[in-house]
């Protein structure tokens, strides 16, 4: 699985020039092959009795006495290793035309392959050491693919604030992998269940303080990569790459890394139950946070943006709930994995038929005119916003009952969230393909290729019938539980349960608000001004403001200092004892005067000093 696509990157990489014609399709069948692989191992997993689907594959010795290099196929690792390799691979065939233009396209098709390899090492990794080097590794892939078109400056920008804001959290996991290592003396998975944790509290070899800490550091590590609050802020700049990254990377795999973390770290979050509270708190506010940007979002792929925050939100805060939250937060990764790529490369179509135009206030009626890029986004939408018997409508709604036995305040929150959803994205959905036409006279929208389309369909279909699948019959928690454990009591399925209820009459009235104010009404070409909290909105709730105060002011302040100290003190005084010896030999050169009278006149002087010296001692 990882060898195939790594092989690919590395071919398209070295070959160069040399593989435009050819590289994009290699590309493909690099990703074909892993998803190949990925399905034949499903399916032996499948094979074996539950108890048994959690196998080691060691590689070879990594560092001695720490970590070696294997991986761990088990339930968890196995259904996102299905994820990433099938969503990407109809994310790669869905590129071939997206960037049938760019003359680039080999590079481009290397990157998705590196990136593929890097999140299949990090999500089938058999201890934190190997979990990192992918971890690194998706960062990397993600800053060549953000800046892809680095010429652009917006681009460049994007893709270095994502790799610093990013740096901050793997600084969090990588303390908490030393912590952890000397603590429990090993970083192996299977030596850090819940069971081996516990035991290790009980006997006194480590304290709750340190379990704690242990989990707010992967914590932050999961915020980064997941763009949770308060690391958020690179995620929507992130939109100035290709839209296939946006759908690949920013819905479908690299952002739901963090969940995958808390997930595969459940025996530090359950022996820690503060840290287990803080998962719950940073997933309901970024949820809801997500949402609230979403609304004021005239960019397509910035709406989208902010919809990823807030559904990742439903997932950490799931993720934070033991191993029911666990099972539902596996099941709304993987569904909304695929829906949102739906929609992010529907948003690409869209794109592709109006001159790379984002801004949905120049859409308008594009239904009648592109009708399979129309439907299958539509899909996407009432997938998302929990539509009856769709995908989200099981998977989301398993969230927020989970969430309500929990805690009313966590779960009348997910809910509120759920409305804003229903607001949000009805708003994209009726200004984008309803009302009145507002292109550009330049503008002549047109349906996409079927290399195209084909991918958007496929993606469609599994935002139909996926979630029913997954969550009836408690078919994925029964398969993900030797993973993740199985929780003491099966939830049921409650379409009437009044939090599910609830859920539906706001998404319904946030539909009707947005077909009233987006639907029915004339959409002004230029944006209102708005109120304090449309202007909060826009401005990402001044996540960037709030960075530059916190962060970058006082750093520049701090270099200031350190500068004049610098330069004023340790160089002050090497120069200023240098430029005294110098002065001072400058001016014992002038003794030298090179006329034989002086020196005699010298000589004459000190052998009278010394002369007139010894005579004083001599009568002492």
């Amino acid at each position: 699985m990882i060898a195939l696509p790594l092989l690919g990157a590395a071919v398209l990489l070295l070959l160069g020039r040399r593989s435009d014609r050819w590289g994009h399709l290699l590309g493909v069948a690099m990703s074909l092959g892993a998803f190949a692989v990925a399905a034949a191992v499903f399916l032996q997993l499948l094979g074996l009795n539950p108890e048994q689907r959690r196998q080691g594959v060691p590689l070879y010795e990594f560092i001695p006495g720490v970590a070696d290099m294997g991986l761990l196929i088990d339930p968890l690792s196995i259904s996102f290793a299905l994820l990433i390799t099938g969503v990407g691979s109809l994310i790669h065939i869905y590129s071939i035309g997206y960037m049938s233009h760019d003359h680039d396209r080999r590079r481009f098709f290397a990157y998705l392959n590196l990136f593929v390899a890097a999140m299949l090492l990090l999500v089938l990794a058999d201890n934190y050491v190997a979990l990192f080097i992918g971890w690194e590794g998706v960062g990397l892939a993600s800053y060549l693919l953000i800046g892809f078109w680095y010429v652009r400056p917006r681009a460049a920008a994007a893709a270095k604030k994502a790799f610093i804001v990013n740096r901050v959290g793997d600084f969090g996991l990588l303390v908490a992998i030393f912590t952890t290592f000397t603590v429990f003396g090993t970083v192996d998975f299977d030596s850090l269940t819940k069971t081996a944790v516990g035991e290790a509290m009980q006997a006194g070899a480590v304290s709750q303080t340190t379990v704690t800490a242990i989990g707010l550091l992967l914590l932050l590590g999961a915020c980064g990569k997941s763009a949770q609050l308060p690391l958020q802020s690179w995620l929507l700049d992130a939109m100035e790459g290709p839209t296939p990254v946006s759908a690949l990377i920013h819905a479908a795999t690299m952002v739901t890394a963090g969940v995958y973390l808390v997930v595969r770290s459940g025996g530090f979050f359950e022996n820690a139950p503060t840290a287990q509270l803080v998962v719950t708190i940073v997933g309901v506010v970024t949820l809801l946070a997500g949402a609230i940007i979403g609304c004021a979002k005239d960019d397509i792929k910035k709406g989208l943006a902010g919809s990823t925050m807030s559904q990742i939100g439903y997932m950490m805060l799931a993720a934070g709930l033991g191993p029911v939250g666990y099972a539902f937060a596996i099941a709304h990764l993987i569904t909304h994995g695929f829906f949102k790529a739906n929609m992010f490369l529907g948003a690409g179509s869209v794109m592709h038929g109006m001159n790379d135009e984002v801004d949905m206030r120049k859409y308008g009626g594009l239904f009648p005119v592109m009708k399979v890029t129309a439907v299958t986004f539509i899909i996407g939408y009432l997938a998302i916003i929990g539509f009856p018997m769709l995908s989200g409508y099981f998977t989301k709604d398993g969230i927020i009952e989970t969430a309500m036995e929990h805690s009313a305040i966590l779960g009348w929150l997910a809910v509120l969230g759920a409305g804003i959803t229903g607001f949000y994205m009805s708003r994209m959905v009726f200004m984008t393909f309803f009302g009145k036409r507002r292109w550009a006279d330049d503008a002549h929208p047109h349906e996409s290729p079927a290399v195209m389309t084909i991918p958007l369909v496929v993606l469609s279909i599994g935002s139909i019938f996926l979630g029913a699948f997954l969550v009836l019959g408690n078919r994925f928690m029964l398969f993900i539980a030797p993973a993740v454990g199985r929780p003491e009591e099966l939830p049921g399925f409650h379409p009437t349960a009044p939090a599910g209820l609830a859920t539906l009459a706001l998404v319904a009235a946030g539909a009707a608000f947005a077909w009233f104010r987006y639907g029915a009404a004339e959409v002004p070409a230029l944006a209102p001004r708005g109120s304090f909290l449309t202007t909060f909105a826009r401005r990402d709730l001044y996540g960037d403001a709030l960075n530059e105060a916190l962060f970058m002011r006082p750093g520049q302040w701090l270099t200031r200092i350190a500068v004049f100290f610098d330069n004023r003190g340790i160089d002050g005084v090497v120069n200023g004892l240098a430029a005294g010896i110098g002065g001072t030999s400058g001016r014992l050169r002038r003794i030298q005067t090179g006329y034989v009278r002086s020196y005699a006149l010298s000589i004459l002087f000190g052998a009278a000093v010394v002369v007139g010296a010894l005579l004083y001692v001599g009568n002492m």
